[in-house]
């Protein structure tokens, strides 16, 4: 027999915490799930900093609910509501400048495949998709790096967790930061935070250049990179620039956001980038409490302008509120266990059967 909601919340509620109260009475319970004998939910303290000091109560929620009859899995998210503690100094590296002249594509040295994943349009979700194939490639074995472009909307440092300054040790070369078995760069963890990239176009190319050519990747089977929506001056320059293995557009199956995700691949192939599949995001709602399955955005849209233009549906992934807020925690849910996880895991592997990663 199933265990319930009740008998879980019951169980939590007798996990007492400093100062005598509860994660119950608190209201810190968020996105209880029961599927069949596994269980997930989402512990939200008030603060990073609260946050920082619950692992130990994470664990032994964790293993308060195991102990329940009916229960076989157990997947729990410590997350925080609120900013994220303001980062230390920059270094004294100067990011963004104007591009110095190459000859052609280049390489990037010890960088077997380059993967540029983008959008025609901002919300789809593509920066999401980005960071948990990242996690998902390196959990089977790959050695991964991701490469935040957005320049003007930098989001994988909080998505992956990470809030340090890179080192520059001479103020050339830039050490790349380790997260979740993932090799990251952003341009977000260069900058002050809360402040706004402007920049024209040279100064963008410089930024892009200086994060593929100055940092030291180290060996990688492949390294993803997360691009800013649209077809403007990232794409073009990494395109051009770079010798790209493809590209993967991420589009939700909303007319209106298939509509410019025809732009980016009519881009990729203007500047015959090949492209090397489609994937359908926000594809399907389940309801939590009811079950029911919602076609918010639509549904099948993408794999059906894949088939109409010859390249591969890589898959489809759902809404999922656990995912944002794994995102937002910076803890990826592919890092973890559960049907997301799956999913990502799926995917990472068809792009390894298909030579792709």
């Amino acid at each position: 027999m199933s265990v319930t909601r009740d008998e879980i919340l019951s169980a939590l509620a007798r996990l007492t915490l400093p100062g005598g109260d509860d994660l119950v009475s608190r209201d810190m319970i968020r996105a209880l799930s029961i599927e069949g004998a596994a269980v997930r939910f989402v512990i939200e303290a008030a603060n990073p900093e609260e946050a920082s000091k619950m692992e130990g109560v994470r664990r032994a929620a964790e293993q308060m609910v195991q102990g329940l009859a009916g229960v076989e899995k157990v997947s729990v998210v410590l997350t925080a509501h609120g900013p994220a503690p303001k980062p230390a100094e920059p270094p004294s590296l100067k990011i963004g400048r104007h591009p110095t002249p190459q000859a052609g594509p280049a390489k990037v040295s010890g960088v077997d495949r380059i993967l540029a994943i983008g959008s025609g349009k901002g919300g789809v979700g593509k920066s999401t998709v980005s960071s948990n194939l990242a996690v998902a490639l390196a959990r089977e074995g790959r050695r991964v790096g991701l490469l935040d472009a957005d320049i003007y909307g930098p989001s994988q440092p909080r998505m992956m967790g990470v809030n340090k300054r890179p080192g520059s040790p001479d103020g050339k070369t830039i050490i790349p930061l380790q997260a979740h078995g993932v090799t990251m760069m952003s341009i977000g963890l260069m900058m002050e935070e809360g402040k706004a990239v402007v920049w024209r176009g040279p100064m963008l190319m410089g930024a892009l250049q200086q994060m593929l050519g100055q940092v030291q990747w180290g060996e990688l089977d492949v390294l993803i990179v997360d691009l800013p929506p649209g077809t403007g001056d990232v794409q073009l320059t990494l395109c051009q620039k770079t010798e790209l293995t493809g590209a993967i557009v991420v589009s939700t199956p909303q007319d209106v956001a298939l509509i410019d995700a025809r732009k980016a691949l009519d881009m990729f192939n203007s500047l015959r980038t090949p492209v090397l599949g489609m994937i359908e995001n926000m594809s399907t709602f389940v309801c939590p409490t009811c079950g029911t399955e919602s076609h918010i955005f639509g549904h099948g849209g993408v794999a059906a302008e894949a088939e109409k233009i010859g390249v591969p549906f890589l898959g489809s992934l759902p809404i999922d509120l656990a995912t944002r807020l794994a995102g937002d925690a910076g803890t990826p849910i592919a890092a973890g266990d559960g049907p997301m996880a799956d999913a990502y895991r799926a995917l990472a592997r068809r792009l390894i059967d298909g030579g792709i990663a």
